[in-house]
């Protein structure tokens, strides 16, 4: 849940004791990275001064799959360029 909200949570009496007995947990966080970092179990990765995403981070494994949408579009479209098959479409 976000952090900013934790001042408003509200919780019936057997939530609070599941909570206590260690039956789940109530994560706090302050931003997005954050959260994927609990749910995932890895870090979600910040880029570098180059602009790249640590090996393995979430982050990174998410760039690396939109790129390869992105040339697999490239593919079906029969261009290097997207903005151009879209372009040739619409004439």
């Amino acid at each position: 849940m976000p952090k900013s909200n934790l001042r408003h949570l509200m919780l019936r009496p057997d939530v609070v004791e599941a909570v206590k007995d260690g039956k789940f947990h109530i994560y706090a966080v302050n931003s997005i990275d954050e959260g994927i970092e609990v749910l995932m179990g890895v870090p979600a990765g910040e880029r570098d001064h180059d602009g790249h995403y640590p090996e393995g981070s979430i982050n990174q494994r998410v760039e690396k799959k939109l790129r390869q949408f992105s040339e697999q579009l490239r593919q079906i479209a029969g261009t290097a360029n997207p903005t151009e098959a879209a372009s040739e479409k619409s004439d």
